[in-house]
C-alpha cells in the first residue's frame, strides 16, 4: 500500500517540476522590438504619389535615400515620444534634421499616425489642403516611413519627406 503524500509535499514537488520545465524554454517578445517596428515604405506611396502629381501635370517623384532615412527617423522619433509632432525636443530643428541626412534642399515634411496602411497614410494626406500642397510641391525626391510604438499597441506613426 502507497503512503499518502502530505499536500505541501506535493505542492513543493509541483512546484519544482514546473521550474524544471519552464528552465528549458526559450523566452520570446511577443511584440517586435526596435528596428522590427520601423520600416521603409516608399515603394508603396510613390505610385500613388506620383499617379497624384501626372493628374495634375506635374513632374514625378524618384526614391530619395536621404529622403527616406530622414523620414524613417522622424517616424521613429516618434514612435518613441509616443505623439505625432514635427518637433520634438528642446533643440529640434526640421532644417537640422534635413541636413544631418543630406537631404537637397528645400524640403517638406507630412506627418500622420493611426493608419494601417501606407495607402490609408497617404490617402489621409491628400484630404488635408496644407499636406497635399506639398505633394505637389517643387520636389524630384520622395522617401516615406512608419514607426511603431510598442507601449500603445504598435500604433503606427508616418513620415513623409519630400526634396529638391
Amino acid at each position: 500500500m502507497l503512503k499518502p503524500v502530505p499536500r505541501r509535499r506535493l505542492i513543493v514537488l509541483a512546484g519544482t517540476g514546473l521550474l524544471a520545465a519552464l528552465a528549458g524554454c526559450r523566452s520570446t517578445d511577443i511584440l517586435p522590438t526596435g528596428d522590427d517596428l520601423a520600416e521603409v515604405e516608399t515603394e508603396g506611396a510613390l505610385p500613388i504619389v506620383n499617379d497624384l502629381r501626372a493628374s495634375q501635370g506635374l513632374s514625378t517623384l524618384s526614391k530619395s535615400p536621404a529622403a527616406e532615412t530622414a523620414a524613417l527617423a522622424q517616424a521613429k522619433r516618434m514612435a518613441k515620444a509616443g505623439k505625432m509632432s514635427h518637433l520634438i525636443g528642446f533643440n529640434d530643428s526640421f532644417l537640422e534634421r534635413m541636413k544631418a541626412t543630406a537631404v537637397p534642399l528645400p524640403a517638406a515634411e507630412n506627418i500622420a499616425t493611426g493608419q494601417d496602411s501606407v495607402e490609408r497614410a497617404v490617402q489621409a494626406w491628400i484630404d488635408s489642403r496644407k499636406h497635399l500642397e506639398n505633394m505637389l510641391g517643387g520636389y524630384q525626391g520622395l522617401g516615406v516611413a512608419v514607426a511603431r510604438d510598442p507601449s500603445s499597441a504598435n500604433r503606427p506613426y508616418w513620415a513623409m519627406v519630400l526634396s529638391a
